[in-house]
Order: structure tokens, then sequence, then C-alpha cells
């Protein structure tokens, strides 16, 4: 039985789909349909405006830079909450979208066990029990969802500060100040991940696709789910193949 969210998000990804359309090859697989897309590119939005507006608040040698970005400094103090408002109700809408791929397994523990190894980079492809998302991800997410909730609350008092008076309005600050560079970090983080790290991984937030070879390198679970196919067994095919070119080329 289907529950209010799923309904909620199935409706929205339907209205979306109908406005848009992923063309998807022979040799890719679909990883984010129009919907999400929209949403991670709004939310990320969102999150640049309130960032650099709250930058342009916070620190005086770069009010002069940002604030005219925004139409002045008072513009910008009256818009930053408007920005950092989108941004949580935007973010929200993405949690639940992506919350039951989100949801923490103990295939995500066994992740995090071998997290060095890849940072290392050890292994050329994920142990196939990674899934839609990998540990990392989720504690990625997670800890954004954690920080977006301070951010809003801690938010509340410093745009009301006669409301709540004094006290509350300096841990507002501080509270606000930690939650906003969590998130910078997050973002900056998230950036070389989604580049540098993984190449093929862009696209899938551009075109909503990727290769079928960056899917059972990355998430060998969701590659069986999607496909039916062995992604160890189809990778070790692919490495024949290559070997074999390389070789014909060579002789």
């Amino acid at each position: 039985m289907s529950t209010a969210i799923d309904r909620f998000d199935e409706g929205a990804r339907a209205r979306f789909a109908a406005r848009g359309r992923t063309i998807v090859r022979d040799d890719e697989l679909l990883r984010h349909p129009v919907y999400t897309r929209v949403l991670h590119w709004s939310v990320a939005i969102f999150f640049i405006l309130a960032l650099l507006s709250g930058f342009a608040i916070y620190s005086p040698w770069l009010f002069h830079s940002l604030t005219p970005l925004f139409g002045g400094g008072a513009m910008t103090r009256l818009l930053h909450p408007w920005f950092s408002l989108g941004f949580v109700v935007l973010f929200v809408l993405q949690v639940l979208n992506w919350l039951r791929p989100m949801t923490w397994t103990d295939a995500d523990r066994r992740w995090v066990r071998r997290v060095r190894e890849y940072v290392a980079n050890t292994e050329p492809v994920e142990p196939e029990y990674v899934d839609f998302f990998n540990g990392g991800q989720k504690l990625y997410f997670w800890t954004i969802v954690a920080s977006a909730v301070i951010f809003l609350i801690s938010g509340i008092p410093m745009w009301f500060p006669k409301t709540f008076g004094r006290p509350l309005v300096d841990i507002g600050y501080v509270l606000h100040d930690v939650a906003a560079l969590v998130m910078l970090v997050g973002f900056i983080v998230h950036i070389y991940e989604g580049t540098a790290a993984q190449p093929g991984t862009f696209r899938s937030m551009t075109r909503g696709t990727v290769e079928k070879r960056w899917a059972w390198t990355h998430h060998p679970a969701w590659y069986r789910r999607a496909t039916g196919r062995n992604p160890r067994a189809d990778y070790e095919e692919a490495v024949r193949r290559r070997s074999g070119r390389h070789e014909s080329g060579t002789s």
C-alpha cells in the first residue's frame, strides 16, 4: 500500500516526465529522471544564492564585492532569508524524492568499513552490494539534511530578532554559521566526487543517463537490478574486449 509521500512523488515525477524527455542510448541506463534533475539544480541554485548573500552579510571584506550582485547591502539582507527559505523548501522535496534510496542499510555499514579502499581507489569496481547510492553518499545526504534543519531553526531568530531576543539571536548566529560551513564543505566535496573523482557522474544530472560501464563500476547492485545482468561478469568481459583490441592494434 503506497504512502502519501509515495503518491506525491510519483505524481510529481509523472507531471515532469510529461513535460520533458530523457534520451537513453543502447549503452546507457536512466539514472535520474527529469523531476530529480530539476529539483537538484533548483536546490543548487538557491543554495549558491543563499551562500553568496550570506557571505556578503557575514564578511566585511566580501560585502563590497558581493552585495552589488543583489542590488546593494539592504537588498542583500532582505533577499538572504528568502534564498535560504527557498533552498530549505526545495531540499525538503528532494528528501521526499530520495527518502527510499537514501535509507540506511547493512550494506552501507559494510561500505563504511572499507572507506579507505574507496578513497585510495584500490579496487577497479565497487563491491556487488553497492546499490543506487553508496554509504558515503548517504552519509553526505543525511549530514546536509541535519545541517539544513539547524540552518532553518537558527535562521528564524536572526530573521525576527525583536521577537526572540538577543540571547537566542546570538546562539542562532553561531549555529547558523556552523551549519553553513558544514554545507559548504560538503558542497565542495560533492562537486569533486561528481566530476574529477568519478568521470561520467556529472552527466547523470544533466542528461539523466550514465554509461552501463559506469553503473557496473560504481553501483553494481543497481546495475544488476536495472539490467538483470551480472555486473562483475560484464566488467570482466569489457576488460577482455579492451585487451583484445589493444593486442590486435599492436600486432
